[in-house]
């Protein structure tokens, strides 16, 4: 028997154990390894004394010359079948564990070793004096064929390996074969050091490649990570804003009562109360209120971010709208000490495209802005017609204060979610940094833009709102289905 058949096993299951990426079974790989030597020592000693592995040589099925099998051949037989059951278990058992591009490599693997080693081990049957043709042999080119096909389709070894292993390979037996037959000691030493240096820039070479597609390797895995972390990231995203919606509805509805039942005392729905009461209950009131805000404000919040914002745009003046806000803030004002006053256009202003409750928010939330972070001085509304900005008309709003102003650096960065400015935290510490945020989006929305302007620190700043007029919003209409009546 060669000793190339007795180590082909051994081989095997290094080989398996290498693809699959599992540290080897030591216990079995110490059997094998003495049955390996026991097998081959016997082997050897077939030589001086023949029979241990093939006791006869004669005629069968259309051989004429096949071995008859000795003991040695029975002990090879168990040796081979079992270590051929247990590396297709291993492959089994991580086909079922891996999942679809891993589980394709390992499953042309288990298909190909079955298709080679089961026509393979057909030739031994006449040897067992199984009388039955080794026609299984059929089977066995199929092996590197499935093989191929795996590296090729599936990935199952790099092919830049394998062409740079082949190529090499190829060019290490034609030095040597040069080597060997070189006709002067010259020449073969020429050939013999070509040979040399070639195996050693090869094996760097291939070295270099396998480094550089198990970084390749290495990168697809992190990128899949990556996108399966993403993925599961954009689920979490999407549970916390139903979260906070379903809290922000359950949160709204008690405090909507509470304000209904403070306004019901303060108006003497049940007696009258002190002044130290109305006092209280003012201050009540507000806190109530703010935490009304706080809930909207995380409702629309939610609503944007899970794209389920609704907009009832109708044509109105914004005019009044802002004079709404000016009448709801007089008082508050008051109270800080601060001068609120509302400039309005000397002509009528044309309407725009609006949904009222949102869009009074954003005024609403720029003002409660403006005196907030205004300790002392004056608020200024304004609202005119803006003509000079191509596409116009534009309706144009400003809420300006003398108040803590910004810095370039906070007006960047105002309109981001939960954002603040150092010195606005320290202005108002219980704002979260979402009024802007909520403002930008639902002007955007609006088909509008807002922007902040500040010369600086403790030099006040002004906030804009600018939006297309209806008129404006029309003539667009009008262009646009000209436009496609044209084509």
């Amino acid at each position: 028997m060669e000793s190339g058949s007795i180590l082909l096993p051994i081989w095997w299951l290094k080989f398996i154990y290498d693809f699959l990426e599992v540290s080897p079974n030591r216990k079995i790989l110490s059997l094998v390894y003495i049955s390996g030597i026991i097998i081959w020592a016997l082997n050897l000693l077939d030589f001086f004394k023949p029979g241990i592995f093939a006791i006869s040589m004669g005629q069968k099925l259309v051989f004429n010359y096949y071995p008859t099998a000795g003991l040695g051949y029975y002990l090879f037989y168990l040796y081979f079948a079992s270590i051929i059951f247990y590396t297709s278990w291993l492959l089994y058992a991580a086909f079922k564990k891996n999942s679809s591009d891993r589980a394709a490599q390992i499953g042309y693997v288990l298909f190909a070793a079955q298709a080679g080693l089961v026509g393979g081990g057909m030739t031994f049957l006449p040897t067992l004096d199984v009388l039955i043709h080794p026609v299984g042999i059929a089977l066995f080119p199929f092996y590197p064929i499935i093989i191929a096909y795996a590296i090729l389709k599936h990935r199952l070894f790099d092919v830049r390996v394998v062409a740079t292993e082949a190529l090499l390979f190829l060019l290490w037996l034609f030095l040597l074969v040069r080597t060997i037959f070189a006709e002067t000691t010259r020449d073969r030493f020429i050939e013999g050091g070509l040979l040399s240096a070639t195996v050693i820039l090869g094996i760097f070479l291939i070295r270099s490649v396998l480094q550089e597609v198990r970084q390749r390797e290495e990168i697809q895995v992190l990128a899949e990570d990556l996108r399966k972390a993403n993925l599961e990231l954009k689920k979490l995203d999407q549970l916390k804003s139903e979260f906070v919606s379903l809290a922000s509805h359950q949160l709204r509805t008690p405090l909507t009562v509470i304000k209904g039942y403070i306004s019901m005392i303060q108006e003497g729905s049940f007696g009258a109360i002190s002044d130290q009461l109305k006092d209280a209950l003012r201050k009540i009131m507000v806190s109530n209120q703010t935490l009304i805000n706080l809930v909207g404000d995380f409702l629309n919040l939610s609503r944007i971010e899970s794209g389920r914002m609704k907009y009832l745009f109708e044509p109105m003046n914004a005019e009044d709208m802002m004079q709404s806000v000016f009448e709801e803030f007089k008082e508050v004002v008051k109270e800080k000490k601060l001068e609120l006053t509302f400039e309005k256009p000397e002509s009528p202003l044309p309407q725009a495209m609006l949904d009222k409750d949102k869009f009074r928010q954003v005024i609403m939330n720029l003002v409660d802005n403006a005196i907030k972070y205004t300790p002392k001085g004056w608020i200024k509304m304004k609202i005119e017609e803006d003509r000079d900005r191509p596409g116009g008309p534009f309706v144009l709003m400003s809420i300006s204060d003398s108040g803590i102003g910004m810095t370039e650096d906070v007006m960047n960065s105002i309109f981001k979610r939960f954002s603040r400015g150092e010195e606005g935290w320290k202005a108002n510490t219980g704002g979260l940094g979402l009024g802007l945020y909520l403002a930008k989006r639902i002007v955007t929305d609006h088909g509008g833009e807002i922007w902040a302007t500040s010369e600086g620190a403790n030099k006040g700043s002004a906030f804009w709102v600018r939006l297309p007029a209806r008129a404006a919003q029309i003539e667009k209409d009008k262009q646009l289905k000209d436009f496609v009546a044209k084509i």
